[in-house]
């Protein structure tokens, strides 16, 4: 089974890096920077995430896959890659579900901060309901209206959540900071957190879809 897991985002304060990064993003901005700029640090620092990533992975090369096509070859030939931002505008949620949709993955992991995925932040609302399923285009409903710029806290970002739909691919959001815990939701299927399905007519259990082999 192959298997794209995200590391930082879903409503964490440190967004797609290290909390530092967000801080640093919301100094350039009040100095004036652009969010094309305010974007090239945030891919800057998941280049260096990425890498330091990858130097904890026996089997890896220190140097992180530059682009989607370098990651796909690198996982025919290595079994595992490592990839960082990619592009301006876009987030990790949707570098991880691109990469996901160009190797044609069978899960997608989004491991965060929180334990799933909120109509709210949790932060913000401690009495925030978590939805336990979802479809992909009740996805999209959700983030629709919710503002994409550098360091935003989106669930899954809006882009992300239209790759997962279009793609038709099998998504879980899960909080991220137990290892163990990703690991579980990996190798057998067990999770506490938010499963998003491709449609409404198949909510059945991730067990029973990884049973079948996609």
């Amino acid at each position: 089974m192959s298997v794209v897991v995200s590391i930082g985002g879903v409503f964490a304060h440190a967004g797609n890096g290290s909390t530092w990064i967000v801080h640093a993003m919301r100094r350039k901005r009040e100095l004036g920077a652009n969010e094309i700029e305010l974007d090239g640090i945030g891919i800057a620092t998941t280049r260096l995430n990425a890498r330091l990533l990858a130097t904890g992975l026996d089997g890896v090369t220190d140097s992180p896959a530059a682009d989607y096509e370098d990651a796909a070859e690198r996982l025919r030939t290595d079994g595992l890659a490592v990839l960082g931002g990619v592009a301006p505008a876009q987030t990790t949620d949707a570098v991880a579900a691109a990469l996901a949709e160009y190797v044609d993955a069978d899960l997608l992991v989004y491991a965060t901060s929180v334990a799933g995925v909120y109509a709210v932040d949790p932060e913000d609302d401690p009495d925030a309901e978590r939805y336990d399923t979802m479809t992909a285009d009740e996805l999209v409903s959700l983030v629709v209206e919710m503002e994409m710029d550098a360091g935003s806290s989106a669930p899954v970002d809006l882009l992300a959540a239209k790759i997962i739909d279009r793609a038709g691919m099998r998504a879980i959001v899960l909080d991220g900071t137990d290892p163990e815990a990703v690991l579980r939701a990996v190798e057998d299927g067990e999770f506490d957190g938010t499963e998003i399905g491709p449609g409404a007519e198949n909510q059945r259990s991730l067990a029973e879809y990884e049973g079948e082999g996609r």
